[in-house]
Formats: C-alpha cells, structure tokens, sequence
C-alpha cells in the first residue's frame, strides 16, 4: 500500500497486489488500501530515532528498523505488556551470537 507518488510504481510491480490511494487527490482509504500502517511505523521509528538514537549511519539502518519493526509488532496495543515482550525479545536471540569487529580492523 503506498501513496501515488511516481517512486513507488516501478517497485509495485514486484509485488502479487500493489495498491495505492491518490492523496493529491483527497483519497485517503480505498477498500483496504490505505497508508495509515506505514505512517504509525515511521512515526515511532521517527520518534525513537530523535529521541533515543539521535544518529543513525546507513550502514546500520538495517539494525535499527529491524528493532522498531519489533517494537511496533509488540506494542501495547496489540496485547503486548512487558513481560510478553522480553519473552519474545528472547525467542529472538536463542543460538544468536552478537560480535563486534571495529571499521578500521
């Protein structure tokens, strides 16, 4: 579900079902096409990056919409409470191992 912006055309074609609303056009919600879910993301993603983060370089941009994506897939909203949350935080990382290798080595 996107927007009507020309961007998204070419990368909806890559897609089962691309479908997109003509905001310019005051057409906010068709059917079940609509931006509203993408905006909540980014909006939190936005937030926690300004708020938390204050940085975030490309090369790790991955690491930190992988981490929001969790979030707003646990949130509070969605029946997730703390506990829950760590749980699943801890389904995640089970046979993981975290390294860390400094850029310059």
């Amino acid at each position: 579900m996107t927007d009507e912006a020309r961007q998204y055309t070419k990368i909806g074609k890559d897609f089962a079902d691309h479908q997109s609303v003509n905001h310019s056009a005051e057409e906010y919600v068709r059917g079940d096409a609509h931006t509203n879910t993408i905006e909540g993301f980014f909006s939190i993603f936005k937030r926690g990056m300004y708020g938390v983060y204050q940085h975030c370089s490309s090369h790790h941009l991955h690491r930190y919409t992988t981490e929001f994506d969790f979030r707003y897939n646990h949130r509070q909203k969605l029946g997730f409470d703390d506990a829950m949350r760590t749980e699943e935080l801890l389904k995640g990382i089970g046979g993981k191992r975290l390294t860390y290798r400094w850029a310059n080595q």
